[in-house]
C-alpha cells in the first residue's frame, strides 16, 4: 500500500473550509466511488482502493489516504490533484 499525506494552510473560516473540503469529497466520490462520513472535524472516506481521512484543524487541512494496489501505482497523479483541488479551495 501506498501512503499520501498532505497538509495544506488556509485562513478561512470553518464553513468556508468545510464547503471546500466538500468538494474535494465530490472527486473522490466520481473519481473512486469512495464512501464518505463526517465525524466532528474530520471526514472518512473510503471504498475502490482508496481509504483514508480529512482532517479540519486550525489554520489547516490534513489529508492522509491508503492507496491499494491498482491505486498505489497512480500515487503520483493522485497526490498531485489533491494538492491542487485543495490550493484552488483554500489558497496558501
Amino acid at each position: 500500500m501506498s501512503q499520501i499525506s498532505i497538509e495544506q494552510t488556509h485562513s478561512l473560516q470553518p464553513e468556508a473550509v468545510r464547503a471546500a473540503v466538500d468538494t474535494l469529497t465530490e472527486k473522490l466520490r466520481s473519481r473512486f466511488g469512495a464512501n464518505t462520513q463526517w465525524a466532528d472535524e474530520t471526514l472518512q472516506f473510503k471504498d475502490g482502493g482508496v481509504e483514508g481521512e480529512i482532517r479540519l484543524l486550525p489554520g489547516r487541512v490534513h489529508v492522509v489516504a491508503e492507496l491499494g494496489m491498482i491505486y498505489g501505482l497512480m500515487k503520483g497523479p493522485i497526490e498531485s490533484e489533491i494538492r491542487r483541488v485543495l490550493q484552488e479551495q483554500l489558497g496558501a
